[in-house]
């Protein structure tokens, strides 16, 4: 069967061949190939960066009313829901996410997210400080928008959303892994908008995002990723003193008391495998239990996890799919042998799926008797692996949810309501939902520690990518 072959990159406009020709795009459920992706060149990602900058000081963009902005991201929002439904099967292919959430979590709600972008750009931009001046709300130039490769199109959509709102112009890079929703994308989004304003490189090493990063004619990184890389960037930035937005990553704790409503606290508990296989920076990958119910809650995950269906994500009824590479798959299995090594106890998973000879598949695992200090407790494994740390009261509960290097989310189960507060407020984190509270898109999100830099999501995303410029006068 043929696959989808994308081997130009978008810039100033136009969609001119990829320098390096291309290269292939893997399907992790399968390890053929899902389609050949663009391999830019530095050149070419420099050329990106000015065309943005010449639009930026150039263009009509900048200087059009928020109303006017408003009426075109609205236009692309509605161009992308038309298109959407084609999308889904090559985001299946090339990220591995199992249906259902490769149509809800993957491309529906990039609709939403350019939905909320055009009501975004509708935010008044200037605010009266008496007594007599204005704070006025200013577009900070150009954004490299580089994404990972969870969540692409998603992600990708939060990033260029609210900068495009605010009236910057972006170049958008996304992972080498999974690149080709990310090119339609912006192809989509970029017939609705003037030359320039949106750009789009792409390359199978790490030089193309680090030829933005340190790039002149960009202003601003906005970065989700790992931690590691994160740093890396924030350390470049600082030499031009660029604004940055770092997502990074996660090792959330899910603090479970013993007067919950257990099901419902196993159900999230579950969801670190079965929300594309864990490969989420707000897993609760560290289920903090309460003495009283440790041993249930532990045997009766034991006995779930084997129970999930693992495979094909284009087979019904298969809840848990791959990782998304080879190299994904080889970092889980050194941490779980690694958990082994450090005394944890392995009560299911662990393994390749003996079924599965294809694929880069691995069981839903669940470590018990672990220890805080341990590296399954404290690093980032991104997969489907549950780390279960018992705890004797309230105090101990939040004192190892804040002994981390991170704080991106948490939650938090108990039938106790101002318990619940107490310590949701007493978290070092960016978000705690409280027995299972629904994710708020227009709520703030960040992280703490390691977990980031900055916030986004709603409102406060227009903080993220603007400046703020104050005008004084006398009378």
């Amino acid at each position: 069967m043929a696959v989808p072959v994308f081997d130009q990159v978008l810039i100033g406009g136009r969609w001119v061949p990829a320098d390096g020709g291309t290269y292939p795009v893997v399907n992790p459920a399968t390890e053929e190939p899902a389609g050949h992706a663009p391999a830019c060149s530095v050149a070419q990602a420099e050329a990106a960066a000015r065309a943005a900058r010449e639009a930026f000081e150039r263009g009509p963009w900048r200087t059009m009313s928020g109303a006017e902005r408003s009426v075109l991201l609205g236009t692309a929002a509605e161009r992308f829901q038309a298109e959407m439904d084609g999308l889904v099967e090559l985001t299946i292919a090339e990220t591995g996410a199992v249906r259902a959430v490769a149509q809800a979590q993957q491309v529906r709600a990039v609709a939403a997210r350019l939905r909320r972008a055009a009501d975004l750009a509708l935010a008044a931009a200037e605010e009266p400080v008496a007594p007599a001046g204005v704070a006025v709300r200013e577009p900070v130039g150009v954004v490299a928008c580089i994404t990972p490769f969870n969540f692409p199109m998603t992600n990708c959509a939060g990033k260029i959303g609210p900068a495009l709102a605010c009236g910057n112009a972006v170049v958008v890079k996304p992972s080498p892994i999974d690149p080709l929703g990310v090119a339609e994308l912006c192809r989509i989004v970029d017939a609705v908008l003037p030359p320039g304003v949106l750009n789009f490189v792409n390359g199978d090493g790490a030089e193309i995002g680090q030829a933005l990063v340190r790039s002149p004619d960009v202003d601003m990184v906005s970065f989700t990723g790992s931690t590691a890389v994160g740093r890396r960037i924030e350390e470049a930035a600082a030499a031009r003193m660029k604004r940055t937005v770092l997502e990074l990553g996660g090792k959330s704790p899910n603090i479970i008391f013993a007067d919950c409503d257990v099901e419902r606290a196993l159900a999230s508990a579950m969801s670190v495998w079965t929300f594309h296989s864990g490969q989420i920076c707000i897993a609760g990958t560290r289920v903090l239990v309460e003495e009283p119910i440790y041993e249930t809650v532990t045997r009766r995950l034991a006995e779930a996890g084997p129970t999930l269906r693992i495979g094909d994500p284009h087979e019904p009824g298969v809840v848990v799919g791959p990782l998304v590479s080879a190299a994904q798959r080889e970092r889980v299995e050194r941490y779980i042998a690694r958990g082994r090594e450090e005394g944890a106890t392995l009560a299911c998973g662990g393994r390749r799926p003996p079924h599965l000879p294809r694929g880069y598949y691995v069981e839903p695992t669940l470590f018990t008797d672990a220890r805080n200090d341990m590296a399954i407790a404290r690093e980032e494994i991104f997969g489907p692996v549950i780390t279960a740390i018992r705890f004797r009261d309230e105090a101990e509960a939040i004192a190892l949810a804040n002994d981390s290097d991170y704080g991106l989310y948490g939650y938090v189960w108990t039938g106790d309501a101002e318990r619940g507060l107490r310590v949701a407020r007493a978290v070092r984190t960016g978000t705690m939902q409280i027995n299972g509270s629904a994710p708020n898109p227009d709520a703030p999100f960040g992280g703490y520690k390691l977990s980031g830099v900055g916030r986004v999501g709603g409102r406060w995303a227009l903080g993220a990518y603007s400046e703020l410029k104050y005008i004084g006068w006398t009378t």
